[in-house]
This record gives structure tokens, sequence and C-alpha cells, in this order.
């Protein structure tokens, strides 16, 4: 693990980058190396995303995007995804008032209404709980896919605005990070180096970084040099 220092908002305020999002990879390898079912690394990953959470709030990131369930995820063991959707109904339960006391704003990418009745009404409860919250924003990808995102967006605007007014500009506001900033800085852990249909769009100027460091082991200081990284890059955007 990483013992870099957090940076703080007045120290490095500069350098922040306003959104961030995170593909969490590595729970299950991290598990193997341990010996350990896939689930004991799921576990771990639930603590990181605590860790991170809490630290992106301290560093002062104004929207966090965590991809923790993906469209594709659907072809993992049966056992496997009614254990992802159990650990997802422990940390609303466990974290949602501290959410809440800290006037984090929770957002839902994705078709999570393909889950059980009893998740999907937690998580719209958690929803309307944090809806008028003006602090930091925590969206969780959850039965997200960035090409069906696209592909829904393209046929609302086929369906009232003709081709000629459909512009980059009338894409984004149909998008589901619609109301988030842009996107600044998209981190994937475990070293793979590959976007897996998460933020496509979004992810048009994003910096990319891939780290060798597996999920569960992401923490405060891993997350700091990540953003010290992040500072460390000139942002040309086409341009010179």
């Amino acid at each position: 693990m990483s013992s870099a220092p957090i940076l703080t908002p007045v120290a490095e305020a500069a350098a922040i980058p306003r959104h961030v999002a995170i593909i969490m990879d590595g729970n299950g390898r991290w598990a193997k190396q341990r010996g350990r079912p896939r689930i004991f690394g799921h576990k771990a990953g639930v603590e990181a995303v605590r860790r991170v959470t809490r630290a992106a709030r301290a560093m002062g990131i104004e929207a966090l995007t965590l991809y923790a369930f993906s469209s594709e995820n659907w072809r993992r063991p049966e056992a496997e995804i009614g254990e992802l959707m159990g650990l997802l109904r422990i940390f609303i339960r466990s974290d949602l008032n501290e959410l809440a006391r800290e006037n984090v704003r929770l957002r839902i990418l994705g078709d999570y209404r393909r889950f059980a009745p009893d998740l999907v009404e937690m998580i719209d409860d958690a929803v309307a709980r944090t809806a008028t919250n003006s602090g930091p924003i925590l969206a969780i990808a959850l039965n997200y896919g960035a090409q069906a995102e696209l592909a829904a967006a393209a046929r609302r605007l086929a369906a009232r605005l003709p081709a000629d007014a459909i512009d980059e500009a009338a894409i984004e506001a149909e998008l589901e990070t619609q109301g988030l900033p842009p996107l600044d800085l998209l981190i994937r852990t475990s070293g793979e180096q590959r976007l897996s249909n998460f933020l496509l769009w979004q992810a048009a100027y994003a910096e990319l970084l891939f780290v060798d460091t597996l999920w569960p082991d992401f923490d405060e200081g891993a997350l700091a040099e990540a953003i010290t990284a992040f500072g460390s890059r000139q942002r040309r955007y086409g341009g010179l």
C-alpha cells in the first residue's frame, strides 16, 4: 500500500480534479492470492470504497463515480451475483446515514431496476434521502454499460429532434451523467488497461490512469498519488 500523504483542498486546489471515476478491479485476484473465495475479495473491496469515498471528500473532489456492477457482470455465476447484491444491501444500510450526514448526494447510473424489488426500493429510498444535499456527489454505476447509454440517448433524440439538430451538447444532455462535472480523471486498478464499456463518451478528454494496485489495496495514499499524477499532466484538449 502507498503511504503518500492525503492532498487537501487548500494545499493542492489547482491539482484537484472536479470529477474522478474509478473502475474498481481486482477483488477476485486479491482473494485468490490469499487462498480465499471471491466473496472475501468483494467484502474487502467494500472497505476500499469506504476509504476512498471519505478520502475523496477530504480532498475536495466534487464528484466520484464508481463502476460497481456492469451490464456484462450478469455473465458471472449466479451465486457470485447474489453475493454482490447482498453486499450492496449491506453498504446501503450501513453507510447511508454517513452519506446523509456528510451532505453527500447519491446518484445511480445504469438500469438498476433489473435488480430484485427490495433492492430497487432500497436504492430509490437512498437516492431520495440524499437528493436535497448540496455537497459532493457519489455516483455508483449499477447494471451500467456505456454503449447502451449512448444508444438510448440516440433513440430519445431521434424521436423528438431532426438529425441536424443533434449535436454534442444535445447528446450530453441525454446521458446519465447529465448534471455531473465533466470527467477529469478515470482510474482503473489491477493493471488492466481498458475501459470495459465505462463512460466512453465522458472519457473523451479525461486523463486515464492505470495502476497495478488491486482494488482492495487501493487506499487514501493511492488516491493521493493518482491526484498528484493528474496534476502533473498538461491538458491541451487538442490544442498546443
